[in-house]
């Protein structure tokens, strides 16, 4: 089979480690063919590709990023984009298109595969919020990244006994606050699943501050909000073709109504993208090769329009819609582990 390849929306730590493992299989087991668009849905509508081939993916298994770039290319917004994309998935005479990406670049898999396009998805995202699947390769090396750093922020925070506030990602779902927050050992932890309560917030500080320790780390998502503030904080007006805005501030903002109102000196980190980069765990390269043979393991089965996904420890898969249909967002079981390793009111 010939067979067409991309990587869409933010990169993530094991893209690479996917198409090397789609392409092994594929040339090794099913004397597949493969190309790889270029800059995700984009390259699909320019027709700009790589040749994927064993010489082509050799040494990439630990490289972060990806080999194929990526963007955040809507076609649903570009007059005529899915007739030229079909137009050159024709043109290049593709047998079946095997899309890595989350809920926006899943959205344009859909809708190809209901205009008769043989479509595999693999799920990828560091937030870890794509619904279906157990977990998305990139987040265990993005919260890896996250609580290292929070390890690392303890030190200094108490050598100066500040209050450290730590912006992580985490536009919908709260999943890297969480699980870098208890890891790393923050006295608050803040998710979007929960409006921030500034009072609570201020009450857990002080308890620290009046322990034997005179220091306090809080760990905040940047989909996190403020309960008496409509609306996230942003860069701006500007927004992605899929209509998310850019947010950041909420560090910087929490940080400045903790010391307004509890006179300690507060400061504030955004990790920012450095949470994507770098080389992918052991974790993640593990489940994105798992994912990779059960990719192309599906194409040769006939199984469109499915998703790859992770159930306990099983390799399975389910619809593309299935999977974009809602936000996995953090349980209440989590925030009642926060809960349990704080001071009770």
């Amino acid at each position: 089979m010939r067979i067409g390849m991309l990587t869409g929306g933010g990169d993530c730590p094991g893209l690479n480690a996917v198409i090397r493992a789609v392409v092994r299989k594929g040339i090794l087991h099913y004397d597949d063919e493969f190309i790889g668009f270029m800059q995700g849905w984009r390259g699909v509508l320019d027709d700009v590709t790589m040749p994927l081939t064993l010489e082509t993916t050799s040494g990439i298994l630990h490289r972060g990023g990806t080999i194929l770039k990526s963007s955040r290319t809507n076609v649903k917004k570009i007059p005529g984009g899915f007739e030229q994309c079909l137009k050159v998935i024709q043109n290049e005479k593709l047998d079946a298109l095997i899309a890595l990406g989350g809920d926006d670049t899943q959205s344009i898999s859909l809708e190809l595969a209901k205009r008769g396009v043989n479509c595999v998805g693999v799920p990828k995202t560091i937030d870890n919020d794509l619904s279906g699947t157990d977990a998305c390769f990139g987040f265990d090396t993005a919260v890896t990244i996250a609580t290292e750093a929070v390890d690392r922020l303890h030190s200094t925070t108490e050598s100066h006994s500040r209050v450290q506030v730590v912006e992580v990602m985490g536009r919908d779902a709260g999943w890297i606050a969480v699980t870098a927050g208890i890891a790393g050992g923050a006295d608050v932890v803040l998710a979007p699943e929960k409006e921030i309560d500034i009072d609570e917030v201020v009450r857990l500080v002080k308890a620290r501050f009046a322990s034997s320790k005179k220091f306090a780390i809080v760990v905040v998502a940047e989909g996190a909000q403020f309960a008496h503030i409509e609306g996230q904080l942003t860069t701006g007006d500007k927004k992605d073709s899929f209509g998310h805005a850019r947010l950041s501030g909420i560090g910087q903002a929490l940080a400045e109504e903790i010391e307004k109102r509890t006179g300690l000196e507060t400061r504030s980190v955004n990790l920012g993208h450095t949470q994507r980069g770098g080389t992918p765990t052991a974790y993640d390269r593990m489940l994105a090769t798992r994912y990779g043979i059960a990719a192309i393991d599906l194409v040769h089965a006939g199984k469109f329009g499915q998703l790859v996904v992770l159930k306990g420890t099983t390799i399975s898969s389910i619809p593309i819609a299935d999977a974009i249909a809602a936000t996995r967002t953090v349980g209440e079981e989590y925030f009642d582990v926060i809960k349990g390793l704080q001071p009770k009111k």
